[in-house]
This record gives C-alpha cells, structure tokens and sequence, in this order.
C-alpha cells in the first residue's frame, strides 16, 4: 500500500514537472520570436537549441524523476509485476542500474564470405538509393513554393515537423510490421532508446541549422572525417578495441575524402562562408551522430534486438521529442494546414517511407557489420 502511495506521488511530481517546463518553454518561445535583437545575432542558434532542450525535458525530465525514484528505492523488488501499470513500469525501466557490458558479440550463425559480401552490397546499394530520395524530396519541400486553392504562394520552412512527419510514419510501419509477425515490442528498458533518440534528433537540428553559417562543401566535408569520432565514441561508450591499423585506416578515408573535396568543387560557384557558429554547429553535430550510431551498436550487441525493434524504440522517443518541440509553435498550425495540399502531402509521405526504409537499413547494418562500418558507407556516400 505504502508503495502505491509513493508512486503516485512521484506520477503526480512528473506531471506537475511536465506542466511547468511546458509552460516555461511556451514563455521563452514567446519572448523569443518577439525579440528581434536575439533573432538577428549570430549566436541565436545557441538560444533555438536551449528552446529545443526546453521542449525535450517536458518528455525527459519527467522520465528522468521517475527512473531516479524506481533506482534509489528498489522498486521492483517491492511489488509483484503482474499488474498492467507494473509491466509498463518495467518496460518502460527495465531493471535499474543495468550497465553496458564490455563488447562481447553474440552468438550468430557462420555465414559465408560470399553471403557476407552480398549483404554488405546489398546495405551499400540501399542506402545510396534510400537517402538519394530523400535527399531530393527533401530539396524539393525545403525549397520550391506550393500553390494554395486560393492561388496564393506557400514555402515550407519548418524542418522540426518535416521530422516528426518522418519519424512517425516510421514509427507507425516498426510497430505495424512487430504485431504482424507477433514479435516482442519491447526487448530492451524503452528508457535506453531516449538516449540514441535525442542525440539523433540534435543531430539533425544542427545539420540543418550549420548550413547557415558554413558552406555546403564545408559540412559535407566535416562529415567525411566522422570515421575516427564513431571508433572514439565506441570505446566510450561499449569499450570497443581497436587496433592501430584500423586508427590508420580511417585517418587515410578522411584524408582520402578531404583531399577528394578539394580537388572536385567548383571554387568559383561555392560560397567560403565560414564562422565560428558553424564549426560549433559541426562539432556538436559529429559528437551527437557519432554516440546515436555507437549507442544503437551497444544495444544490439547487449540485448539482440532486431532492426525493426530497433526503428520502432528509437522514433518512439524521436515522435515524443519533437512533438514536444512542436506543441507550443506558431508554425506548427501553417504545416498541418499545408498537408491539404495533395502534392505537398504526397511529397512528405514518398519522403518519409523513404526515410524509414534507409533507417531500417541503417539499424541493419549497424547491427550485422558495427558502427565503423556503416559510418565508412555513409562517408562514400558524400561521394
């Protein structure tokens, strides 16, 4: 009974958190799209992605008191968990103070190396084609006017719902296809998916937002030497060991891809804008991207969830984050309105699908090959 008590306690101090930081967030957007001295600084990007972290914590902060509960008092060991709102407990948390293990993979058939090689030809040829469409629709959406049935002009600019749309189709499909094969939804704590899933969505922003400050072939550059940061961030993160050949290696890739650059863009059509705000941007960017991709690495390693668990716990927290962010904005209202346009609408769902089938894609083959492996695909791929 005391338990009962105290978890509802905690429930009713995560929705009292839950309303505040909502309401905080709703203050400082606000006061901050009217401010036209912050909006017009360099460093308003800096001001944007504290008002993003003030969308996530109405999810995270919430999650973070009631984890910090569940740990300290040794919940789960208290209570029976055969209840409905117990087995949701111990989905969502899993059993407290789990910790990554030392890298040890699991056990998994011989395959040959012929088989092994198709499948890597195959992961290679699916992400070059997925992200392609994508790339282009993306373009396309960000970048031409859609005309309304009253004849006026309208250009989506909202790239934060253009990645809720994503995730959630995605989201919608992992979950779809789990029930149709009768698979377990749930195979690891959903709580250690936030963390891939928030820097995942960081990521993102900052893709997006460096694009202001520094040239195109800067960013693509800066996300051809990501081979070194992924192999640091995974003896971090699952204490992978790596020879000094391998170091070698992917120095030689980037220095291979640089040179690359330099060599093959038109000096006289790009622009060298470049700031400090832009290198913060890349920086923060390669630090995020490189943990999202080492800490799914760590999960299928530790739990041997399969690609489609994977898509399906990652963009459940990606859809709660960015709604989060989206719940309180002006624009949020135009974007929705804007689905009613069937071009633009079509638009979004060929550029989601597309973005689904590259993550499963992705989660696929960072489980079969490693991290390293699909972050030296994805730097070809600027190619």
């Amino acid at each position: 009974m005391r338990s009962k008590i105290s978890i509802g306690l905690v429930i009713g101090l995560c929705s009292l958190s839950t309303w505040l930081f909502a309401h905080l967030y709703k203050e400082l957007l606000t006061a901050y799209e009217q401010s036209g001295s912050l909006t017009n600084m360099e460093y308003s990007w800096f001001f944007r992605l504290l008002l993003n972290f003030a969308g996530y914590a109405t999810v995270l902060l919430p999650l973070f008191i009631m984890y910090k509960y569940i740990d300290k008092t040794n919940y789960f060991d208290k209570i029976v968990s055969n209840g409905c709102f117990s087995r949701c407990l111990v989905a969502c948390f899993g059993e407290p103070n789990e910790r990554m293990p030392d890298t040890v993979k699991p056990l998994k058939v011989d395959e040959t190396p012929a088989r092994e090689s198709l499948e890597l030809a195959f992961c290679f040829a699916g992400l070059m084609g997925a992200y392609l469409v994508w790339g282009l629709l993306q373009e396309k959406i960000m970048t031409q006017n859609y005309v309304m049935p009253d004849g006026s002009l309208l250009r989506f600019n909202d790239s934060q719902f253009l990645v809720f749309i994503n995730r959630l189709l995605a989201f919608t499909i992992a979950l779809a296809r789990l029930i149709c094969m009768r698979k377990h939804l749930v195979v690891a704590p959903l709580y250690k998916f936030s963390f891939c899933s928030l820097t995942n969505v960081i990521s993102a922003w900052c893709q997006y937002e460096a694009l202001k400050y520094v040239s195109f072939p800067t960013q693509v550059l800066s996300k051809s030497c990501k081979v070194i940061p992924v192999m640091l961030m995974g003896k971090v993160v699952s204490r992978n060991k790596y020879e000094l050949y391998e170091y070698v290696t992917a120095g030689l890739i980037s220095v291979g891809m640089v040179l690359f650059m330099f060599g093959s863009h038109d000096d006289n059509a790009v622009s060298t804008m470049t700031t400090m705000s832009g290198f913060m941007l890349l920086a923060l960017y390669m630090m995020c991207d490189s943990f999202t991709s080492s800490w799914q690495d760590a999960l299928f390693m530790q739990y041997n969830c399969n690609s489609m668990q994977m898509l399906c716990g990652v963009n459940l927290f990606s859809c709660l984050l960015t709604a989060s962010a989206l719940l309180h904005h002006s624009s949020t209202m135009n974007s929705i309105a804007l689905l009613q346009h069937p071009v633009f609408a079509s638009d979004c769902f060929l550029l989601s699908v597309s973005s689904a089938i590259g993550q499963l894609i992705i989660y696929h083959t960072v489980s079969k090959f490693g991290a390293v492996v699909f972050t030296i695909i994805m730097t070809l791929r600027q190619l």
